[in-house]
């Protein structure tokens, strides 16, 4: 059980195509969990992201990984879609989850990050607070009546950052720090049911549309560094997911609930590696190489 220790536990991976959200379904799934991998991009039908992944690729990850993933199509701005997803998952594992990991994004094409706020598209920006914030809210809604049920679980938003420092983009920094906001409401109204809920962000992501931008893939990343020197500093969404997982892990996962994390916090508490054994350590890497042209990090959240 050491190495499958959430062994039994039920996930659902909201957001979990691509990206840090299919690191973190691969990693609940390799350490023994139930993962439910839910989005809009599915072999059958897209997103109108245009991006070749789906929601069954990521299952089938999970599986391999030794878990047990579970696709089911799902737009997170649709309610009734939400609630027909929480109502299977409580139809198949008797009311069961452990684990609620919000990863909803779709963002990237709706950000502006040439024009400031009164210069930008007004529509283009509400629209995505609502792909990255209220989707977050009506999956919480639905979901967390089953953690409550039960006394117990995790609730992890994927945000970037973890700090109040202002992250480029008004629309983009206001979707971010929202997230974050949402963890901690949340994990005030949890406390007294004994449910945590975190805010979680990764460094350097090498996501697949970040690999794609630089004309590389996982296997031969390190060819674009040459192109830019912060990238060896990069991480995997497995570190990310490995970082999940360990917090899901943990039974005193309630001392933390309430706080903005980072992959860059945790790795030396819990001990774990990125995919190819490296630690990446995006903060240290920043005081290094960045705060000069742009600022610290500022104080974790």
């Amino acid at each position: 059980m050491e190495d499958r220790p959430l062994a039994g536990k039920v996930a659902l991976v909201a957001g979990g195509t691509r990206g840090g959200g299919r690191g973190i379904a691969v990693q609940l799934g390799a350490a023994g969990a139930t993962v439910y991998v839910s989005g809009r991009s599915s072999a059958s039908g897209g997103s109108g992201l245009g991006r070749r992944e789906t929601i069954e690729e990521t299952a089938a990850l999970v599986t391999e990984a030794g878990g047990t993933g579970v696709p089911v199509r799902t737009d997170h701005s649709d309610p009734e879609q939400v609630r027909a997803l929480v109502e299977r998952i409580a139809a198949e594992r008797d009311g069961r989850l452990d684990v609620l990991v919000d990863s909803v994004w779709g963002g990237d094409p709706l950000t502006d990050w040439e024009r400031p706020l009164w210069e930008q598209d007004l529509g283009t920006g509400l629209r995505l607070l609502r792909q990255a914030v209220e989707t977050h809210v009506i999956t919480a809604r639905f979901a967390l009546p089953l953690m409550v049920a039960r006394g117990r679980g995790l609730v992890v938003q994927v945000t970037d950052g973890n700090t109040a420092r202002y992250r480029g983009s008004f629309f983009y920094d206001l979707a971010k720090s929202a997230v974050i906001r949402l963890a901690f409401a949340q994990a005030e109204e949890l406390r007294p049911h004994g449910v945590a809920a975190v805010a979680i962000t990764p460094g350097f992501l090498r996501s697949e549309a970040v690999l794609d931008h630089f004309g590389v893939t996982e296997e031969n990343w390190r060819d674009a560094t040459a192109r830019d020197p912060h990238f060896t500093y990069s991480e995997s969404p497995a570190y990310l997911g490995r970082a999940v997982a360990a917090l899901a892990a943990d039974p005193d996962v309630m001392d933390k609930s309430g706080r903005a994390l980072a992959t860059w916090g945790l790795y030396e508490e819990y001990g774990f590696t990125d995919a190819d054994g490296t630690r990446p350590d995006w903060a240290a890497h920043w005081a290094e190489a960045l705060v000069d042209e742009h600022g610290p990090l500022g104080d974790p959240l």
